[in-house]
């Protein structure tokens, strides 16, 4: 921030031209008024279809009118006390507002700016603008809960023409939002008002009615920039270029591939991972080798394995701590060391799922795996979903060897090195393992604590290998003690999705374990409202892979009220399926994607829930591929972008499966051996070639297609599963619990938000409803 003149110019914005920007920040800021405060806490507290109250996406306001012309003036306005002008440019600095002058307008003691005060100086200092600079013409934004709407509306009438738009952020009780709020004109003296209920709803509309044509700026229009993370400290770069990124469908293709990467290293290499479970056992191929025969087959041969695992809790309680020691015992034998890190907060966990590959010889085979899947008994499933032989679940309603649907990515080139880099940065945190006082006595005597756990040196960049961008982002919680790579936690999951559906336009498509929280779900509910032909398809599992009720009642609740903010949203523009195999037995989702428009592709261990984005720890890798996919329509979001061939195959491979039209691209027939072969259509279409990719290329076709699919199988269903199946595995998903008694509903809505779905983000950025 800075309080010194800028040079002014006027930026022309289609017929719009406007020299200046002042922003009113009271409603922004974390330090704000009781009154204000008080409605932050009731917004958080309701489930309104509308993120009411919401400043998530204000800075991005601010830097789209600024950052296409540096120099372009902007003023921040407060009527906090002048004695407090360094905390206000501190504050809006961490926020990730772009520089500007602050104007602490306060000249009375903060009593004053406690009950609201301040509306007759920001008057004063408007007009001392307006003479201090009588040429330029100003956007004025604000929030129609305090004095904005009549001081900015005085001040145009006042000097007509010095005002080339004003945009208000919602924050009154008008529900549904309108464009335009009726207790505001919807001009002032030939100013455009513009108004919307959050900053990335207000951004489009304020663009257009300044005449702005669609920002083209490239990969910065889908990434996050290193500023727009907000992790200042950590070592990661905001995103590499020149990788290949391959998507490997299901268990049966990435664990296979994992095994034959391992056993191709050799002394001085490195094998790096993290995971939330690992069992010895598991076989990665038909014929093995086991998790534990791969790691210590490995460290034998002199190879550097390092893996962090998540320490969890005992069996007892549903969890999985013997079997990553067991697996951290193993590798320490061997020669490697696998940690137990417990540095989470309170009912939280590790759940990154990450594999590096790193070789001192032969830098080009260096490789990375990033995804859903771990390393697991169950995870080895296939295009045909009959379970992997070596699941041992048992009492859920998936059976004692569930069908699992998983995706998992594989990266080759400059991102390598930043997947490396985010097990070094959790490796180097000098915390203890666990803050538990019984862990260290429990653990006493075991092999890992002979184990040399030096991490290997850092290596430079693989060499580039293919088009594809890659931005990895990650979740870590506020925790204490604090991780020294996220003194403050980090989200930039929760923002890389937030920023790249505030572009989408025509499709986003989503494969998730968990849809739950109100709050993810009002990030898609503010895009579907922006783009009128957006079309949301959501594949979830049909029900939780638990037995007790009291989970199934708590999950349920917060599932269904996620599911109502879309739909009620959308309408019928979203379609939430669940999926079953060619048995009718249910397929438990577990991959967790997002792709929008066919240009921007996400792959991670992240779930929809406040959990995966604030509270555990958590990695996903974003995708954009330069290579533009050349079939119609082309550029479907009509932003100039144009569908990029990694997104768009990863799309149409997945809706392949679940639509049954052809093969897979790896070759796998969807349908499987007990399919005798009658209604098994388009049999011989393999992958990109398949013909029947016509029907989802266009993203209303493709909406049509899934609808018309998932109906044809209900209703065999409905007509007791009579006659041939209908090709197909998708079903409209039915919300769960909805008839809930309300009675219940005191005990079970804080339970979901205390245990199953807790948020991270401190108080302030609560109320305020930002990542």
């Amino acid at each position: 921030m800075q309080s010194e003149d800028v040079g002014f110019g006027g930026l022309m914005f289609g017929g719009a031209v406007f020299d200046g920007v002042v922003f009113d920040i009271d409603g922004v800021l974390r330090l704000a008024t009781p009154r204000r405060q008080l409605r932050r806490l009731r917004a958080l507290l309701r489930h309104s279809t509308h993120d009411l109250r919401s400043v998530q996406g204000m800075p991005q306001v601010v830097h789209s009118l600024v950052d296409d012309r540096p120099g372009t003036p902007v003023f921040y306005l407060t009527a906090l006390p002048s004695g407090l002008s360094r905390l206000v440019t501190g504050l809006l600095r961490r926020d990730g507002y772009p520089p500007g002058t602050a104007l602490v307008v306060g000249r009375t003691p903060v009593l004053r700016w406690l009950v609201g005060g301040g509306a007759a100086n920001k008057r004063v200092a408007l007009e001392r603008l307006a003479q201090r600079m009588p040429s330029v013409r100003w956007v004025l934004v604000g929030d129609d809960a305090g004095h904005d709407p009549a001081v900015y509306g005085e001040f145009a009438e006042r000097h007509p023409g010095r005002v080339a738009a004003i945009a208000v952020r919602q924050v009154l009780d008008v529900d549904p939002p309108e464009t335009g709020v009726t207790s505001l004109p919807g001009t002032v003296a030939g100013a455009p008002v513009i108004a919307a209920p959050n900053g990335e709803e207000l951004l489009p509309r304020l663009r257009t009615g300044l005449g702005a044509e669609p920002r083209r700026n490239g990969l910065s229009d889908w990434f996050l920039t290193g500023e727009e993370r907000g992790n200042d400290v950590t070592r990661l770069r905001a995103w590499t270029e020149g990788n290949t990124v391959g998507a490997l469908v299901h268990g049966d293709r990435y664990l296979p591939r994992l095994a034959g990467t391992v056993a191709a290293t050799g002394a001085g290499d490195a094998v790096l991972f993290a995971g939330w479970r690992a069992d010895a056992g598991q076989r990665l191929a038909e014929h093995g080798p086991t998790v534990a025969e791969a790691l210590c087959g490995a460290a034998r041969r002199d190879v550097r394995v390092r893996g962090l695992l998540w320490r969890s809790h005992s069996g007892l309680l549903g969890y999985h701590a013997r079997e990553n020691r067991r697996v951290a015992d193993a590798v320490a034998d061997a020669g490697g060391a696998v940690l137990l890190d417990q540095r989470v907060r309170v009912l939280g966990s590790h759940h990154q799922k990450l594999v590096a590959v790193r070789h001192r010889d032969r830098p080009e085979d260096d490789v990375a795996f990033v995804g859903g899947i771990d390393v697991d008994l169950g995870s080895r499933d296939d295009a045909r979903h009959t379970g992997d032989p070596q699941a041992e679940r048992s009492g859920s309603e998936y059976g004692p060897h569930p069908a699992v649907h998983d995706v998992q990515l594989e990266l080759r080139g400059p991102a390598v090195r930043d997947v490396e880099q985010v097990l070094r940065e959790r490796w180097e945190d000098p915390s203890p393992l666990s803050g538990m006082p019984w862990h260290p006595v429990s653990a006493l005597g075991t092999a890992r604590h002979r184990a040399d756990t030096r991490f290997p040196g850092a290596a430079a960049d693989p060499p580039a290998t293919g088009g594809c961008a890659v931005q990895l982002l990650c979740t870590y919680p506020n925790r204490w003690p604090r991780h020294p790579s996220a003194p403050r936690g980090e989200r930039s999951i929760a923002r890389g999705y937030s920023k790249a559906l505030g572009r989408a336009e025509r499709i986003v498509y989503v494969e998730d374990q968990y849809m739950w929280s109100v709050d993810v779900a009002r990030v898609f509910a503010a895009a579907l409202r922006r783009s009128p032909r957006l079309h949301l398809i959501a594949v979830v599992p049909r029900m939780p892979d638990v037995t007790s009720r009291a989970y199934l009642d708590t999950a349920g609740l917060g599932h269904a009220e996620a599911l109502a903010i879309v739909q009620q949203a959308g309408g019928d523009r979203v379609q939430v399926l669940d999926v079953e195999n060619r048995r009718n037995a249910p397929v438990y989702v577990h991959a967790k994607l997002c792709i929008v428009d066919d240009v921007w592709a996400a792959v991670g261990s992240d779930n929809f829930n406040m959990r995966s984005w604030t509270y555990d720890t958590e990695l996903a890798a974003a995708v954009v591929d330069t290579e533009r996919d050349p079939r119609a329509p082309a550029d479907p979001a009509g932003h100039g972008d144009g569908a990029r061939r990694f997104a768009r195959d990863l799309r149409l491979e997945l809706m392949r499966e679940h639509l049954e039209l052809g093969r897979s691209d790896s070759g796998a027939d969807y349908h499987g051996a007990d399919c005798d072969g009658a209604d098994c259509h388009g049999a011989d279409c393999h992958g990109a070639d398949c013909h029947h990719d016509a029907d989802l290329l266009d993203p209303d076709r493709a909406a049509a297609t899934v609808r018309e699919s998932a109906a044809a199988l209900e209703a065999w269903h409905a007509g007791g599963c009579r006659g041939p199946r209908p090709p197909g595995r998708l079903r409209p998903h039915t919300r769960r619990q909805t008839g809930l008694p309300r009675r219940h509903r005191w005990f079970t809505a804080p339970v979901y938000r205390s245990f199953l779905d807790p948020d991270g983000r401190p108080l302030g950025m609560r109320l305020r409803r930002t990542y």
